[in-house]
Parts: structure tokens; C-alpha cells; sequence
């Protein structure tokens, strides 16, 4: 009888072990893995806080950089010319006349350019009403209406005003009639 104790006895001590070692050994798993996690979780919140990079001198580093980043170059400074208000009739099929009127304005890319552009400026309105006067209304409508307008105006304006260089044309008033 002592025999059937021994066997029965060793099951429930081996299921009593068994059972009580994954209690033992899930806590210490538990912690050999939380504490990484949390290590490496703190670590990003300090790095995209900020205080990390400071704490490793890099944040003057970024500071740097960024205000170079920031700062343009010297560029010159453009100039902007009124030109004078231009009224044209437009090349319109049929008996009924339709009309312009464009009121704009010249972004030159110098200054020092500013004289031999109003020097032109009689070249420069004589190209501009001429052009104006082969335009069909339907081809002024919409925004690539007068995205077209002002490309072709740079163009002409950029080859009236030859040493000077004009960047844009920007218009005040367009009206058609």
C-alpha cells in the first residue's frame, strides 16, 4: 500500500509543480520583458520631446542648421513698373465689337533695370495693344485664359525691354466687353 501512495502521490506533486513553475517563471518573463519595452518606450518620449537630443548637444547643432535654412541670400530686390491702362478691341467674329482694357503691372528682377524699361515703355504698349488686338474673347476666359495672357505679355515684354529682364506680369484689372 505504500507503493499505490508513492504513485499516486508523485502525480499530484508532479501536477502541483508543473502548475506552481509557470507562476514563477511568467513573473520573471514579465519583467525581463516589460522593463526593455518601458526603457526603450521612455527613450523615444525623451527623443521626440526634445530633451534627449539637448542632453547630447545636438539640439544646437539643429539650431544651427535650421537658421541657415531660414536666412536667404541676399537676392536683389525686384521692381515693379505701372504700365499705362491699355483699351483694345478684340478680334471678335461677326458684327459686334468686344473690347479690353488691361491694367497691369511688370515685376522686374533688378532696380537698375527700372530706366531702360520706362525708356520702353512706348515699345512696350505698342506690343502689348498689338497682340491684344488678334486675341479672340473666348480664348480670355478662365484662369488659362489669362495664364496664357500673361505668358505671351512676358514674352513681348521681355524682348521690348531687351537688357532688362522681366519676370511677370501682374494684372490689376482685365475686362472684357
Amino acid at each position: 500500500m505504500a507503493g499505490k501512495e508513492k504513485t499516486e502521490a508523485s502525480p499530484a506533486d508532479g501536477a502541483a509543480e508543473i502548475e506552481g513553475a509557470p507562476k514563477r517563471g511568467g513573473r520573471k518573463k514579465l519583467i525581463l520583458l516589460a522593463v526593455p519595452v518601458l526603457l526603450a518606450g521612455l527613450g523615444a518620449g525623451l527623443w521626440f520631446g526634445g530633451v534627449l537630443p539637448r542632453m547630447l548637444g545636438m539640439a544646437q547643432e539643429e539650431q544651427h542648421a535650421e537658421a541657415a535654412q531660414t536666412a536667404p541670400p541676399a537676392a536683389p530686390q525686384p521692381a515693379f513698373v505701372d504700365l499705362p491702362e491699355i483699351v483694345s478691341n478684340l478680334n471678335a467674329p461677326g458684327r459686334r465689337a468686344s473690347y479690353v482694357r488691361l491694367k497691369a503691372k511688370l515685376e522686374i528682377a533688378n532696380q537698375q533695370d527700372l530706366g531702360a524699361v520706362n525708356s520702353a515703355m512706348p515699345r512696350l504698349v505698342d506690343l502689348f495693344a498689338t497682340y491684344l488686338r488678334e486675341v479672340r474673347p473666348d480664348e480670355l476666359r478662365g484662369s488659362a485664359g489669362s495664364h496664357r495672357l500673361r505668358e505671351e505679355l512676358i514674352a513681348r515684354a521681355s524682348i521690348a525691354a531687351a537688357p532688362a529682364r522681366v519676370t511677370d506680369v501682374l494684372f490689376v484689372e482685365i475686362l472684357v466687353q
